[in-house]
Parts: structure tokens; C-alpha cells; sequence
């Protein structure tokens, strides 16, 4: 599969007249609970020539590009993944922590890595992730019946809030780091542990009986961290400048 998608970064970077920066895996194998059937979800952020930069007009900024049944790639322009790291935004945030990474070209990652702790929002990031936990409760956990593969799509936010919590810092990519951090040697661990080994194995975990002990464990969850989320304030330094330098650089070196 590596080889693949890396042929249909080449194509896409030859049909769209664009290079690549970096492509990662995203979603659930860049979390580490994949069945083994989940599909590949590509991202990246890519460059196009200096031209296309020099117009009046705003123009598409997004690639979307699925490749097959079960894999699917969508990529950003530089300038809109800038403007977007400028916000702290956490889902590029997480493209950046990606441990399985298919592309990466000219250090540009690299770059972003290094002063990701300069953009990162606490209360941006504690919002998203906490409107994404309420947003998968809500669509996926009410009812006696419930799917129970759903169970980490809130839980995940919900730990990155704990993390950010704790460490006031971006939460790590990978749901076990979060778990073997943040949860003590608690029947609720040893719960969310049973369901990642069946996850992993390749059981469906669809429509089971709810598990009373995490759905206590969620709510609660959510309740303080709406509290919490509500009090923090947005207090960085503004990194426009830095940005557009890095903007410049890149254009640069790719393109001359």
C-alpha cells in the first residue's frame, strides 16, 4: 500500500503542477486503533509555483483526491495550512505528529515542528477536541444498544483534553501514549484496553449493549471540560511575521 499511495502523490503532484511537502496518515492507524479494514486517509500540504501566487483572485486551495475504495487523500496549499498553524488549528497539528509519514520534502515539516509550541492555542485545541467527544456522543453512544467501535472517537478527544489539562501542550497523536498517561490502573483502563485488543484484532465491535461504567466516565468528562474550556483564555504571540518568512523561504527553494 505504501508504494501505492507514494505513486499517487507523484501523480498528483504532476497533474495539479504542485510538490508535495509531506504527506502523513491521518484518522484512526495515525491513532493506533485501525481494524483491519480501515481505510487510509492521506493528508499533506504542497506548493504550488510562484505564478499561481500572483493573482487578484482567490483561488482553489484544497486537493481532493480519492484513489480507491480504501484510500483517500486530501491536501492543503501552503499558504492556507500557514494561515490555519497561525490558529493552532489541531487537525493540522495532528498531520505534524503523524508517526507514519509517506512524504516529506525540502525540511518544510521539519520547520513546522520546531515552532509548533509557539501557535499552539490551549482553548482552541480543548474546543475542538471537546466538540468533537459531544458531537460523536451524541450521534453514535445514546440508546442500550450502542456501536461500540464508536467508543474511541469520543474518548480520544476526550484525552487530548485531559492532556492538554495537564501538560498544557499539543496531546500526542497516539491513543495508548494518552491512555498509559493519563488514565491510572483503573477499571476504566483495563475496560477501554479490553475494546482496543478486539478493535486491533479485527472484531467489528458494532451494535453490542452499552457499557455503563465509560458512558458515567464520558459524561462526566465532558461536563468538566465544558466548565474548563469555558475559562482558558487565548494568550499567544502573534507569529504572522515568522510565517509569511517561512512562506518566502519555500517558495524559494522549491521552485528556483
Amino acid at each position: 500500500m505504501i508504494e501505492t499511495i507514494q505513486k499517487a502523490l507523484k501523480r498528483i503532484e504532476e497533474e495539479h503542477q504542485v510538490r508535495i511537502l509531506f504527506a502523513v496518515e491521518s484518522g484512526s492507524r495515525a491513532w493506533g486503533f485501525p481494524s483491519q479494514d480501515s481505510d487510509y486517509d492521506v493528508r499533506f500540504v504542497y506548493i504550488k509555483p510562484l505564478e499561481w501566487y500572483l493573482s487578484i483572485d482567490d483561488k482553489r486551495d484544497v486537493i481532493e483526491e480519492p484513489i480507491n475504495d480504501v484510500l483517500d487523500s486530501s491536501g492543503w496549499d501552503i499558504r492556507k495550512a500557514l494561515k490555519l498553524f497561525r490558529k493552532s488549528n489541531p487537525p493540522l497539528l495532528e498531520w505534524l505528529n503523524s508517526d507514519i509519514v509517506y512524504h516529506d520534502a525540502y525540511g518544510f515539516k521539519e520547520e513546522m515542528l520546531n515552532i509548533r509550541h509557539q501557535v499552539f492555542s490551549p482553548k482552541s485545541s480543548l474546543h475542538h477536541y471537546l466538540s468533537m467527544a459531544k458531537g460523536n456522543y451524541r450521534d453514535y453512544l445514546q440508546g442500550e444498544q450502542v456501536r461500540i467501535k464508536k467508543y474511541f472517537y469520543v474518548l480520544r478527544p476526550l484525552l487530548a483534553c485531559m492532556w492538554i489539562e495537564k501538560y498544557n501542550t499539543n496531546p500526542p497523536i497516539l491513543f495508548q501514549e494518552l491512555l498509559d498517561d493519563l488514565l491510572d490502573d483503573s477499571q476504566i483502563k483495563h475496560i477501554i484496553e479490553e475494546l482496543l485488543k478486539r478493535k486491533i484484532a479485527g472484531e467489528e465491535l458494532n451494535l453490542e449493549k452499552r457499557i455503563d461504567e465509560l458512558h458515567l466516565f464520558i459524561e462526566e468528562q465532558m461536563t468538566h471540560y465544558t466548565d474548563y474550556a469555558a475559562l482558558q483564555r487565548s494568550v499567544i504571540a502573534d507569529p504572522t511575521q515568522q510565517l509569511d518568512e517561512l512562506y518566502r523561504k519555500y517558495l524559494k527553494i522549491v521552485w528556483q
